[in-house]
């Protein structure tokens, strides 16, 4: 497996580059897609998207689910902050649904350096899942 994005440019070069992709394309949201360490599922080719700001994260991770090929019945289990953003249940009511915009995850939930970062993997079990507040 390769470096993270946070560990392949500074701080500077993510926030600078964040910012020119938020001018050029404002209607688009960045976002880094990186696979859990301790996935069987493969690397994607890209890390960087560039996702219509009025995408869901149901069809956001659609996409991802088929440039990864899986076969059927293997699951794809998207965190942001070590949450699913595609569930919603009693138990976790502000965890967002599939149906929530990328945009709406995106203003929530992006790093500091102006990226909204989500890692992938096969099992749902990745830390603690905790409500968004």
């Amino acid at each position: 497996m390769g470096k993270s994005f946070k560990d392949e440019f500074t701080f500077e070069q993510r926030l600078e580059e964040s910012q020119d992709i938020i001018a050029k394309y404002p209607l688009r949201v960045p976002v880094v897609v990186e696979r859990y360490c301790k996935t069987d599922l493969p690397e994607m080719e890209k890390k960087k998207y560039l996702v219509p700001r009025d995408m869901s994260v149901g069809q956001f991770i659609h996409i991802l689910s088929s440039r990864l090929r899986l076969t059927p019945g293997k699951a794809l289990f998207v965190f942001v902050k070590d949450t699913l953003p595609q569930t919603a249940n009693i138990w976790y009511p502000s965890l967002l649904p599939a149906a929530a915009l990328m945009h709406s995850v995106y203003e929530s939930l992006k790093d500091e350096d102006g990226f909204l970062y989500m890692c992938y993997s096969s099992e749902k079990t990745f830390g603690d899942i905790v409500p968004i507040s």
